[in-house]
């Protein structure tokens, strides 16, 4: 059952943390774990709580992928392809969590935040090691990398399946994929990452709202916080040193993890 008539109270909560999660989407990344868990805190049922964060959340991807659409300069081929498989993976997932009951995904979402906030911890190295890589290629900035195999559109497909079912930490995963792929330019590699971003969580996003799982009020309170949030700490971002806040949403990430383990029980 969906929280129905949420209270001006935690309505002004949700928007003060949906603002902070958009101001570390604009700086580290990493909101989604601010934000899940608060609405679990507020007594949104499990899988209506990540029904309405992923519609929630989805302008922010839409703003983000606007502002790397010249990214896809030369690999508007893979963007196309890989649409696919992000658009298929995604109506799985959706479908995998609307199968799933509240108390099936309430004994599973520790383990999802336990998952996606060691993800997070680790993409500030894996960032490192791909931005070295670009700066060891001296053809990384030109490169017009191959069609992507079939093994990288299954690959692509998975990732889908899991966007769409729970989706944090899902960004990292495939920056780390399309390295493996053979990608090397990083401005590339992100544009990839939010195009196909926008495939797997539109497609569950439409799918939840279709279903009736999204509680509305709190869904448009999101979507204006984060969005208020990401904008306004969008100029200030590169003065913020993002080790200090990959720290803190690590923090939080496996206190939220531990907190909802015990809390399950």
């Amino acid at each position: 059952m969906l929280l129905a008539n949420p209270s001006v109270s935690q309505l002004a909560v949700i928007a003060a943390i949906s603002a902070l999660g958009g101001a570390v989407n604009s700086i580290a990344g990493g909101g989604t774990l601010l934000t899940f868990p608060a609405l679990l805190a507020l007594g949104v049922p499990p899988v209506s709580a990540n029904a309405t964060s992923t519609v929630a959340l989805w302008p922010g991807s839409m703003a983000s992928m606007w502002g790397y659409r010249r990214a896809l300069s030369g690999v508007e081929r893979w963007a196309l392809r890989l649409a696919v498989p992000s658009l298929l993976g995604g109506g799985i997932g959706a479908a995998l969590l609307l199968a799933t009951t509240d108390a099936q995904f309430r004994a599973l979402v520790p383990w999802l935040v336990f998952g996606a906030t060691l993800l997070f911890a680790v993409q500030g190295p894996v960032m490192t090691r791909l931005r070295a890589r670009v700066s060891a290629s001296p053809t990384a900035l030109t490169e017009r990398p191959l069609n992507p195999t079939a093994g990288m559109l299954m690959a692509q497909f998975a990732l889908g399946i899991y966007g769409g079912y729970f989706g944090a930490g899902a960004g990292i995963v495939m920056l780390a994929v399309f390295g493996l792929m053979g990608l090397t330019n990083i401005h590339q590699m992100n544009g990839l990452k939010n195009f196909n971003g926008i495939c797997f969580n539109g497609i569950a996003a439409i799918t939840f709202a279709l279903m009736g799982q999204v509680n509305w009020p709190i869904g448009v309170v999101m979507a204006l916080g984060s969005s208020a949030g990401g904008y306004l700490m969008s100029g200030i971002a590169q003065k913020v040193p993002q080790a200090w806040v990959r720290h803190a949403v690590t923090a939080i990430g496996f206190s939220s993890a531990i907190w909802l383990l015990l809390s399950s029980r």
